[in-house]
């Protein structure tokens, strides 16, 4: 039996539909970032914004509250990148990235050759007892190293301790309008409890499809750089539909989960500079062409952001702000050939985003750019 194919922009519906972009969630911010699997977070504020687009009513203290409490956490797992998980997902999905930061150790040019011959297990018990004692910053890490190991290298040996422990970034890192230098301490310390002993990567590819399907076997892999997905799907096949996009590549998904028709609308969205729904794919023409993609990183506009219309990646926006100025002004990019309808739109959303962004500034304003 030949299956459905679906389209690019029945592609792009579904996977808007997932991510809570085509029509924002009354739903707590604690569910929504469980049903994401996380958000990317290496700018500390990302996922505020990231957050907002997706909420009905969201309010930056409600995130900041969750980080304060520890039911979420800032931590590196995907792609060995800084993502804003919930505490019980971060015991997870820690252990199941380990190959990931193992072949990041391996492969560093300067980290990789000193840490040759070293044993790790005396640093990493001593490290670990100091940070679960006080979180650390690198600079203190690397001191308290220096001191304990004068015959190693000590950035070397921090370097390890960041990829062979499950250091969590605390608070006041990441806290609405504040900004603080990374301090770290281990998630086992952190939360209370031991990371997952043998965690299920079938479950999280499952969660995956519900967040961001349907999917190839490629995407899964580019959303977390791990490899030997074709075995996990395969063992999954009996509990997942098959289509074929336009390609003729097959795609997986969950049975039930949301495909909508592809004339749904999808209302204008503004994105923070990294979000996981633009990065979570191998193939992302069904967010944006190649083309398209290349003219809005050309140039050295300070982009923050992303902007989508109509599904698809139509813009950048940057926050113009000048130290001492009473007006806190946003500028969208665009790629020029939006209709005065859409125009309308995304500055009516920008509107509202310069206001969340900068809430202390006395004016806000507006300003749509058409790119050459």
């Amino acid at each position: 039996m030949t299956a459905d194919v679906l389209t690019a922009r029945a592609l792009n519906r579904a996977t808007l539909a997932r991510q809570l972009l085509l029509e924002r969630t009354a739903r707590p911010a604690l569910d929504v970032i469980g049903h994401l699997v996380g958000m990317q977070a290496q700018e500390p504020h990302n996922p505020y914004l990231a957050l907002w687009s997706r909420l009905d009513g969201f309010r930056p203290e409600e995130l900041s509250q969750l980080l304060i409490d520890r039911e979420v956490v800032r931590i590196v797992v995907m792609r060995g990148t800084v993502h804003l998980v919930t505490a019980d997902d971060c015991l997870v999905l820690r252990p199941l990235v380990q190959p990931v930061l193992d072949k990041e150790i391996a492969r560093h040019p300067e980290y990789s050759p000193a840490l040759v011959g070293v044993d790790l297990a005396p640093v990493l018990a001593f490290v670990r007892e100091l940070v679960a004692d006080r979180p650390h910053s690198g600079r203190q890490l690397r001191a308290a190293l220096a001191d304990r190991f004068p015959e190693h290298h000590a950035p070397a040996l921090a370097y390890a301790c960041r990829n062979f422990l499950a250091f969590v970034q605390v608070p006041p890192r990441g806290l609405w309008g504040r900004s603080a230098q990374v301090s770290s301490t281990t998630a086992e310390a952190w939360l209370g409890r031991p990371l997952a002993v043998d965690p299920s990567i079938d479950d999280v590819v499952l969660r995956y499809l519900g967040a961001f399907g349907p999917a190839t076997v490629a995407d899964v892999a580019a959303w977390s750089r791990l490899t030997g997905f074709r075995e996990v799907v395969e063992r999954l096949r009996p509990r997942l539909r098959t289509f074929r996009d336009e390609r003729g590549r097959e795609l997986f998904d969950l049975p039930e989960a949301p495909r909508p028709d592809p004339d749904t609308p999808a209302p204008a969205r503004f994105l923070p500079e990294y979000d996981n729904v633009l990065l979570s794919h191998a193939d992302r023409t069904r967010f944006a062409s190649d083309e398209d993609r290349r003219r809005l990183s050309a140039g050295e506009r300070p982009v923050k952001g992303t902007v989508l219309h109509d599904g698809t990646t139509v813009a950048t926006w940057w926050l113009d702000r000048p130290k001492g100025s009473p007006t806190a002004t946003i500028v969208v990019d665009h790629l020029g050939g939006l209709t005065a309808q859409a125009l309308a739109e995304v500055g009516s959303e920008a509107a509202e985003v310069v206001r969340f962004q900068a809430g202390d500034a006395e004016a806000h304003d507006v300003r749509l750019v058409a790119l050459d």
